[in-house]
């Protein structure tokens, strides 16, 4: 389901070339950012900024952006 979310949520990404390097950010993930010499390492690096991002989200409780229905956020269940 993580890949799967991950997968979905880059498929959001928009990339731009700053200066001569690429730069990447993902709309509706706030703080997800990342540069590279190439489009593929800012990609990689996107990658590694989101999963640390979703590992940190989850162990803190903040709210995720579901993407194409898909969502991480926990279950609450009712006492």
């Amino acid at each position: 389901m993580i890949t799967e979310y991950i997968q979905q949520a880059l498929r959001k990404a928009h990339y731009e070339v700053e200066e001569g390097m690429f730069y990447g950010e993902i709309p509706g993930f706030d703080g997800i950012v990342a540069y590279g010499d190439t489009l593929e390492s800012c990609r990689e690096q996107l990658i590694e900024v989101l999963e640390g991002w979703i590992i940190v989200g989850i162990r803190h409780g903040h709210a995720l952006p579901v993407v194409d229905e898909i969502d991480l956020n926990p279950v609450v269940e009712a006492a």
